[in-house]
């Protein structure tokens, strides 16, 4: 570094990579700065300069006598001892050291106290939030939490059934009941008599009875936004990692649309995104969340987008242009192993990469300030034509069918919302008899499928529309609904 340079980087202030020491002479405070620029991606310190960047430089006795605290502090006064390097550069005023820190590869060090410190801005702080503390360890690679015992847990908390079918699938022969407890211990789900993390949300019968926050909360909303006032739908899904995989799938499936693709009028058709996308993005959530961080894993389905979103960014310095070309990190060793057998996961790095095959319109976004991970799904975006459904509409005909994927609230080439209007044809109906006269019996999905994009639509209102929760309630067609479905169709609904 030349004077030029020095001056430059000094008119510049301090930051959490620069810090100015006019001189520092205690063991505790310069291993303090040293022990904060390790834990927090290296950085330089300039002794012989002022808070406010002038230079006061060093006399020929004081470098000697730093350059000494230096490596005595360094060896001795910080754990694991680190190796800055530095530079004397000579200025009118005196001579500036430049130590120059490099961001530590055994994280998270501390002083000769035992205190972590870490950059916060140009100043520093002392660690003492426990999960802090823990997910330093865990980038460092030092502990994973799902290897960890729950305390509280035996083996009187395990489904048993579900382990001996998992034995028997993976190892192709039957686990004997005296074995059980050894064998939950060899493979890493027992540990001092308590079940670890791992296998609490592997085969735990209660899981969420230990681990409140490892499930996932998923809403559906009408519009683009958070903010929205009203949702579709919405659903706390608890259970095992299999459990929670199952239900969060179908309840992005059941919020989402088909297309017709050339299908026969008469089936579902197709997911209007790839199903496998969905997967591998559902799969990598609750594999490489966070297990230290106290929030749960959430699927927001948007009317544009849906929103994958897991607690904890991603581990040490991968970046999301790595995980894209199949570079991993495990962070939860004992799940992944055992995810391969019971979760579509390959655990090879390839999950996102398939994803990102099967539909490109995938967003990757990795908050380190907010601790969390999310993969941000856009939808198609939904035709504005209006497709009538055989005898609803002009001479009763079918335009013909588009390789868009179409909306329901506005495309009534949907079935689902062709049926609930000749349901209402005849009058108003409370929601349960609707229901009953569609032959539905999952209540999410006539809401979500029929009712809601019916209403979205305006096509059906509310009898009641100030007491949407009046058991008084009933649903009746709009006079666009009644322009839709002549009084002579609503009899086979």
């Amino acid at each position: 570094m030349h004077l030029e340079e020095l001056q430059r980087l000094l008119a510049g202030g301090e930051d959490s990579q620069h810090q100015f020491k006019r001189e520092i002479t205690h063991p505790d405070s310069l291993a303090a700065e040293l022990v904060a620029l390790s834990n927090s991606g290296g950085g330089q310190i300039f002794v012989g300069v002022e808070d406010d960047g002038r230079i006061s430089g060093l006399s020929p006795q004081q470098v000697r006598a730093f350059n000494q605290l230096l490596s005595n502090t360094a060896s001795n006064n910080v754990r694991p001892p680190i190796h800055p390097s530095t530079q004397n550069i000579a200025t009118e005023q005196g001579v500036v050291i430049v130590v120059t820190v490099a961001a530590g590869l055994n994280q998270p060090y501390m002083d000769a106290q035992g205190r972590v410190w870490v950059k916060n801005g140009a100043d520093k702080r002392h660690v003492t939030s426990r999960e802090e503390m823990q997910r330093m360890f865990l980038n460092a690679g030092l502990i994973q939490a799902d290897t960890l015992p729950v305390p509280g847990t035996s083996v009187a908390d395990v489904d048993w059934a579900a382990f001996d079918a998992y034995y028997r699938k993976r190892f192709n022969q039957p686990c004997p009941e005296a074995e059980h407890t050894a064998s939950l211990a060899s493979l890493g789900l027992l540990k001092d008599q308590q079940l670890t993390l791992a296998g609490v949300l592997l085969f735990g019968l209660q899981p969420q009875r230990w681990l409140p926050v490892c499930m996932v909360k998923a809403v559906a909303f009408y519009g683009n936004s958070i903010g929205d006032t009203q949702y579709q739908d919405s659903e706390d899904i608890d259970g095992t990692l299999s459990a929670q995989f199952q239900r969060s799938f179908a309840f992005i499936k059941r919020n989402l649309h088909h297309v017709q693709n050339g299908r026969g009028f008469n089936t579902l058709g197709e997911l209007e995104v790839p199903p496998i996308a969905l997967e591998e993005l559902l799969v990598n959530a609750l594999m490489h969340r966070d297990y230290f961080d106290s929030a749960s894993i959430r699927i927001l389905v948007f009317r544009d987008r849906i929103e994958i979103i897991s607690p904890g960014h991603l581990p040490g310095n991968l970046s999301t242009e790595d995980i894209q070309h199949g570079k991993t990190k495990r962070r939860n060793p004992i799940l992944s192993e055992h995810a391969a057998h019971l979760l579509p996961y390959r655990g090879l790095g390839s999950g996102i990469h398939r994803a990102r095959q099967a539909w490109p319109q995938i967003e990757l976004q990795d908050h380190r300030s907010g601790n969390e991970f999310r993969a941000v799904v856009a939808r198609p975006k939904p035709t504005t034509q209006v497709i009538a459904p055989a005898g609803i509409g002009a001479e009763g005909t079918r335009p013909p069918a588009t390789p868009e994927v179409t909306d329901p609230v506005t495309d009534l080439v949907a079935d689902p919302v062709v049926r609930l209007l000749r349901v209402l044809v005849d009058g108003a109906l409370p929601p349960s008899e609707i229901q009953h006269r569609l032959g539905l019996k999952h209540r999410p999905t006539f809401r979500a499928n029929y009712l809601h994009p019916a209403l979205a639509a305006g096509w059906v209102e509310m009898t009641l529309p100030d007491k949407p929760t009046s058991r008084l309630q009933r649903y009746r067609l709009t006079e666009a609904g009644q322009a839709l479905v002549p009084p002579q169709q609503g009899h086979n609904p």
